[in-house]
């Protein structure tokens, strides 16, 4: 089995036989997981922030880590395994973006990174069919591409698929 770990800020892709791709502890953050169900590839990118003009120094560095410049570069990895450039027909999930530690509501930077990364798919033409966001817990997540099953693992929750 092939797998691919990210962190944050990391984004990459998978494509059969036993690829996976695998990000932990997302709380706030957003993993936003795209499927190509005709070449079988699969891949995730591990956004922690909404917008790359708050810090332009980090946007150079690591731009998966915003959610304008993530979800383009995820794209491109997967065209790379045969999806198309323009990311018609893909299948999107999202995962993530709790409130964690902001029990006031007070940055609200799980709901703005998913407002985010929704927006950008608009641009693409694309919105997701299924999502696991919100919410106070802190969630792992992993994209088979044997299977293109998406498994959610939460400590003290359990296991279950998106």
């Amino acid at each position: 089995m092939s797998e691919i770990i990210l962190g944050i800020g990391d984004y990459g892709a998978a494509k059969k036989p036993g690829g996976v791709v695998k990000t932990f502890a997302l709380g706030s953050c957003v993993a936003a997981i795209v499927l190509d169900p005709r070449s079988n590839a699969v891949g995730m990118v591990h956004i922690a922030l909404p917008d790359s003009s708050i810090n332009e120094a980090k946007a150079r560095q690591r731009p998966g880590y915003f959610a304008d410049l993530g979800l383009p570069l995820l794209i491109q990895e997967m065209a790379k395994l045969g999806s198309p450039a323009n990311g018609r027909g893909l299948v999107v999930k999202l995962v993530g973006g709790a409130s964690i530690m902001d029990n006031n509501n007070t940055f609200n930077i799980g709901k703005r990174n998913v407002l985010a990364i929704k927006k950008k798919l608009w641009a693409f033409g694309l919105g997701p069919v299924a999502e696991d966001v919100g919410g106070n817990h802190s969630r792992t997540v992993a994209v088979f591409a044997d299977t293109g099953k998406v498994i959610v693992n939460c400590p003290g929750r359990g296991q279950w698929e998106v």
